[in-house]
């Protein structure tokens, strides 16, 4: 392959929902590119994209795959991405790195879920659209359905550039109003028969070429001028005027096609071709510093690695894009992120796990190389005199968790390392060893998201392991005053332990004034304020602590044994063992032993004396809520409300987005357990969702009860 320029390059990302057939056309693109000589089928598990063995397994892309086609003197970069939600992460990485998106559609279900959800994010990062409806030789393909869900949503925004003379199993020829010509196919695709429109298509196809004509002016001055002078634009006009639509994202053509007969592919990527902007003309990347780099081959070299793999017989391999300058086979770069030097050895150029070696890759080309020894994804490598450091990939927070333990407790450690490794190949995974819930879990976007990384363990690493419902991180308060004291005393020969502690605690709040006076059994015990310490606790909320000690009761050098105390016991709530917070204390009164006093009997006392008081403050148990945030087709509204209340949501609010609807809700942790699946099964996979911790919040009574008729069975079994 020769070196491409970075004016000769341009980057694909390929999305649309799960069963659009992204991977299909992929194939028909490398065919038709010459990259290979026969096209393989999802169905038999050969094509070039999905080559992973769980990919084969489940028939559908898990990971993102990078490949390249040479077309017209151009260099097209492609990621396919996955079209589940639950493999959300791969389709945020290519955005991120490509310039481009060409949104698949199944011409059979139209706009779906996934659609959009993908679609925001080619918004949030202001990359242009191509849609591309496919399948349209099946028997329930509705093309003038599907552009008329999309001219809903997105109004005149969309432009046809083709319609399909007929769709359905009789498929063989689109009217291209770019072009002004027919295409027409024989059953076997590939080089279609290029004719004169049909009379009797005419009138629609001048009707939807002034449509397009307007559109390409309507983002040029210059060409906006010459519509109105000349009536009508030249076809390398039009393309002018397309580009910059796309460029500004004020125009998203549709095109047509059958991916899995090889029709109108051939004609797609003659548009990617002649159309769609190379990277140069794309907005620059941003450094963590703030600099706008441009993509020059003659700036300083910088590569920006954004997805890692680990392949048998070969170990990691690393992908990049050029951000800046060139890289040569056998460079030195600097790892800005870790401090370490690397030497490419090898470049490539890659179609799935096809990789063709070359010698240079210049500002702007995406590539790979292998066995580094110390990049990570999200790492850049800069050549000499070169600071550059880049972190703009943010990857949507996990919506489904589970702990994961080996079924041998012997393979914990080994358990980490290959989850480690696997969440460099997908960072929307997360690992969490928590210490609270004495649990290890793994955070992801969705069930099924979780069950691949459950077969790749097992199978890949032959390493059995057994998901289990998570504990919920609960936290412990109180919602009165309380006072109690308690004195620790111990005798055992030589000296012996001394120390009482009398204490007052109370709900804290943000703002409270300083503690006065409080009134217990008829009594009031003022408070003489000496000293406070406010502790940001690390599992949320606060503890406040208070020395009210007159007198010398207690000598000063024991308050911080008292605390540490009191603390143990705030990292063990007395209900349920969970980590309390909210709390403040009022250390008031005790006594001290000239000899016996030390600083473990304060310790003991002031954990207990707390611990006394706490049970009778209204102790209450906090659970996790999350804001939920749920589109919906219209039709399942009903269905998805009845469903989240009973999960003992609270809903916040409801809108309308052009045939979805988005509840907004407050849903506890504990009922999302097992919602992504539930919504999937409800909705027939056509709604999705995200979730973000909102606040901790009392639980109602009856679970309240339950939670401790839980936790002091468990005390009892051990």
């Amino acid at each position: 392959m020769k070196v491409y320029q970075t004016n000769e390059i341009k980057n694909i990302s390929i999305l649309g929902s799960s069963g659009s057939g992204k991977t299909t056309l992929a194939e028909a693109m490398l065919y038709e590119g010459g990259v290979i000589k026969r096209r393989g089928s999802v169905g038999n598990g050969n094509t070039v994209c999905d080559y992973f063995p769980v990919e084969k397994e489940y028939g559908y892309s898990v990971f993102s795959t990078v490949f390249s086609v040479e077309w017209q003197d151009r260099k097209l970069n492609f990621i396919d991405c996955p079209g589940s939600d639950d493999f959300i992460g791969g389709a945020v990485s290519a955005l991120n790195v490509t310039d481009t998106a060409l949104m698949v559609l199944n011409a059979q279900y139209g706009v779906e879920v996934g659609t959009v959800n993908q679609f925001r994010y080619t918004e949030q990062f202001h990359k242009p659209v191509i849609f591309v409806v496919n399948q349209l030789d099946q028997e329930k393909a509705d093309y003038e359905g599907t552009v008329a869900q999309l001219q809903d949503r997105w109004g005149s925004k969309i432009v046809p550039i083709q319609y399909p003379i007929t769709c359905g199993s009789s498929f063989n020829a689109v009217v291209d109003v770019l072009k002004m010509k027919m295409y027409r196919w024989k059953p076997e695709g590939g080089v279609p028969d290029v004719l004169e429109i049909p009379a009797d298509q005419m009138e629609k196809a001048m009707e939807l070429h002034k449509a397009l004509v307007e559109a390409a002016a309507e983002h040029d001055d210059v060409l906006m001028e010459k519509f109105f002078e000349e009536g009508t634009l030249s076809e390398d006009d039009m393309r002018a005027g397309i580009r910059a639509g796309l460029v500004t994202r004020g125009m998203f053509p549709v095109f047509c096609v059958c991916a899995g007969r090889d029709m109108c592919v051939r004609r797609t990527l003659e548009f990617l071709g002649n159309v769609v902007p190379c990277t140069d003309k794309m907005p620059r990347l941003i450094t963590t510093e703030g600099i706008e780099v441009t993509p020059d081959s003659n700036g300083p070299t910088s590569l920006f690695f954004f997805k890692t793999t680990v392949e048998p017989h070969i170990g990691q391999v690393s992908y990049f894009k050029v951000i800046s300058g060139k890289v040569k086979e056998g460079d030195d770069l600097l790892n800005a992120d870790r401090g370490s030097k690397e030497r490419i050895a090898q470049l490539f150029s890659v179609a799935g796990q096809t990789r063709n070696q070359v010698s240079e890759m210049v500002a702007g080309d995406i590539g790979a190389t292998v066995k580094l020894k110390d990049v990570r994804r999200g790492n850049t490598l800069n050549g000499k005199g070169c600071d550059y450091r880049f972190d703009f990939i943010k990857y949507p927070d996990p919506k489904y968790r589970r702990a994961i333990k080996p079924v041998n407790e012997a393979d914990a450690e080994k358990m980490m390392e290959i989850l480690n490794r696997m969440r460099e190949e997908d960072p929307t995974w997360v690992i969490e060893q928590s210490k609270e819930l004495k649990q290890t879990i793994v955070s992801g976007q969705g069930e099924f998201h979780l069950r691949t990384l459950k077969w790749r363990i097992e199978n890949n690493d032959k390493l059995p392991i057994e998901f289990l419902e998570p504990k919920i991180p609960y936290r412990e308060t109180i919602t009165k005053s309380a006072r109690a004291d308690y004195r620790h005393k111990k005798q055992s020969g030589g000296a012996g332990q001394f120390g009482e502690v009398h204490l007052i605690v109370e709900p804290y709040y943000e703002g409270m004034p300083a503690p006065d006076s409080y009134r217990f059994g008829g009594q009031e015990y003022k408070m003489n304020v000496r000293d406070t310490q406010t502790i940001d606790l690390e599992w949320g909320g606060k503890l406040v602590f208070v020395n009210c000690i007159v007198g010398g009761a207690i000598d000063t050098r024991f308050l911080p044994a008292i605390l540490k105390g009191i603390m143990s016991r705030m990292e063990q709530g007395p209900l349920t063992g969970s980590y309390a917070r909210d709390v403040r204390i009022c250390v008031y009164d005790g006594k001290m032993h000239p000899v016996d006093s030390n600083e473990v009997s304060f310790m003991l006392a002031g954990r207990n004396a707390f611990s006394a008081a706490f049970r009778e403050a209204g102790p209450k148990i906090l659970e996790p809520v999350y804001d939920v945030e749920v589109a919906v087709p219209a039709d399942y509204l009903g269905d998805v409300m009845s469903d989240l209340q009973g999960r003992r949501a609270l809903i916040m609010g409801m809108n309308s987005e052009k045939g979805f609807e988005k509840l907004q809700a407050k849903v506890p942790l504990k009922e999302m357990s097992n919602y992504s699946t539930s919504l999937s099964s409800i909705t027939g996979g056509r709604a999705s969702f995200t979730m973000k911790f909102a606040s901790y919040e009392l639980v109602p009574a009856d679970v309240q009860e339950k939670l401790l008729k839980a936790y002091q069975e468990t005390q009892t079994d051990d």
